[in-house]
């Protein structure tokens, strides 16, 4: 296969796109999608790059390595099971929606597949303004608010790692993604200060402090299939911008030991605990998940910037295992509030007599998220604790403490609604509610895949170990 095929799992959302458009239908979208995973699939075994002139000196660069393979794969998954599930949530306007979902999609796999900072940034932009409609869907003043304080704060984000950019074409000599670091000299005042605004730009995009408000205004005015993608794949737009920045422009030598390391895991360690906090204490379901989001991505970045090897591993292993646990929850809220209209916590009492599967699937993936052997989050965990350790002997107890004091409050305020929904009491009175298959299989498969990447990781681990190699 040649690189050229990289440009197919960018189009064909964007073609499948114009079917939704005329044609909204399941029979006809469903395959579509299945065929872009698919096609995602056999492209991990491109080889090359292909470059499209653009700018002197700057062309759009497409390449496919070890990160895009990992990444591309799991977008795509992700996207087919929210699609599928939104066939059955989604009543009004579904055509509408579908585009962009479909060309959201087609942006994030351009993120995967991007060789330079160039490349990177246009289909970054692309998906924030692609992805804002998604938000907008419902069309109510509060989901116009959420929607523009969601473009807003991805903006403003844009716009630091826009000022790195500047920065960073000068002092690599066009950006260009390289393994370990594209630096042609010691890295100056002025590049660190280039690449901290890049973390904390696109660190808003991931959701870390100060730029995360707009998670928890956003995903309870969204579709919940849209809040589905927004959390567990849109935040990891932010998670790859971070990782390009640290890893093939800069350079983990050239951040060691620096000011620009100390301030992100200050920053991602705050996100950490405030988040798990905030969501501790909120009620409403969605909202709640999105403040665990908040803290939950920000393991991801806390574990980059511990430039170390398990470090890396627990932050690559947490986005995955993130992204496949925090689809299926806002998915299982979605199936809640489709079907019983409830939305607040208190409200899930006895759920799980009405609704058993996906409040079933809702705590086998809490239970991975909180971090409980032999779920997919313990082994992310795992490697972030000892990455912790090994970066700050001294200091690296105060990253795992805080990660633990996490885990504690994860499930506090996961596994509360699945003791009070699964036994409210032998006189609790309830009527089953029905879910059709477009609910079901997209649970079962996610919250089956919690628990199997937790029992069977070393492919995963063995594909990582293979990145670290060129990059620490």
């Amino acid at each position: 296969m040649t690189s050229t095929m990289l440009l197919l799992p960018i189009l064909l959302p964007a073609l499948t796109a114009v079917c939704a458009k005329r044609r909204p239908e399941k029979r006809l979208l469903i395959p579509l999608m299945a065929i872009e995973l698919a096609l995602v699939l056999a492209c991990c075994f491109c080889a090359g790059s292909l470059r499209i002139p653009c700018l002197p000196g700057m062309p759009l660069e497409l390449r496919l390595d070890g990160v895009g393979r990992i990444f591309s794969v799991l977008f795509a998954a992700m996207f087919l099971l929210s699609g599928i599930f939104g066939f059955e949530y989604l009543h009004e306007r579904v055509g509408e929606y579908y585009v962009f979902f479909l060309l959201t999609l087609s942006a994030m796999l351009g993120l995967c597949y991007a060789g330079n900072l160039l490349t990177f940034y246009m289909f970054y932009e692309a998906m924030t303004l692609l992805s804002f409609p998604l938000v907008l869907h419902e069309g109510t003043e509060a989901s116009r608010r959420a929607a523009m304080k969601y473009l807003g704060y991805s903006l403003f984000g844009a716009a630091l790692a826009l000022f790195g950019f500047f920065v960073m074409y000068r002092s690599t000599g066009g950006a260009r993604f390289t393994p370990g670091g594209a630096l042609s000299g010691p890295a100056t005042p002025l590049l660190l200060a280039a690449a901290l605004a890049m973390i904390v730009g696109f660190g808003g995009k991931a959701g870390m402090m100060p730029l995360h408000d707009w998670l928890p205004k956003a995903h309870p005015e969204a579709p919940a299939p849209a809040s589905a993608v927004l959390s567990g794949v849109i935040t990891k737009g932010g998670v790859l911008g971070i990782l390009r920045t640290v890893y093939y422009l800069v350079g983990a030598q050239a951040l060691r030991g620096t000011y620009v390391q100390l301030a992100v895991l200050v920053l991602a360690l705050a996100t950490v605990f405030t988040g798990s906090m905030l969501a501790y204490k909120e009620k409403v379901l969605k909202k709640r998940l999105a403040y665990s989001t908040v803290s939950q991505v920000s393991y991801v970045v806390f574990g980059l910037l511990l430039l170390n090897t398990a470090g890396f591993a627990g932050a690559i292993l947490q986005a995955v295992f993130h992204s496949v646990a925090k689809v299926c929850l806002f998915l299982c809220a979605g199936a809640f509030i489709c079907k019983t209209g409830k939305t607040r916590v208190e409200q899930l009492y006895g759920i799980g007599r009405s609704m058993p599967l996906p409040l079933f699937c809702f705590a086998v993936t809490g239970l991975s998220l909180v971090g409980i052997p032999p779920f997919a989050g313990f082994v992310s965990k795992w490697y972030l604790a000892e990455g912790s350790l090994a970066a700050f002997p001294a200091l690296g107890w105060i990253g795992a403490a805080v990660l633990l004091i996490s885990a504690l409050l994860t499930a506090g305020y996961l596994l509360s609604p699945v003791s009070k929904g699964f036994f409210p009491g032998e006189e609790f009175e309830y009527e089953s509610v029905q879910c059709g298959w477009c609910f079901c299989l997209p649970l079962c498969v996610l919250a089956a895949a919690a628990l199997l990447l937790g029992l069977f990781p070393t492919q995963l681990l063995g594909w990582i170990s293979g990145l670290t190699a060129g990059l620490l």
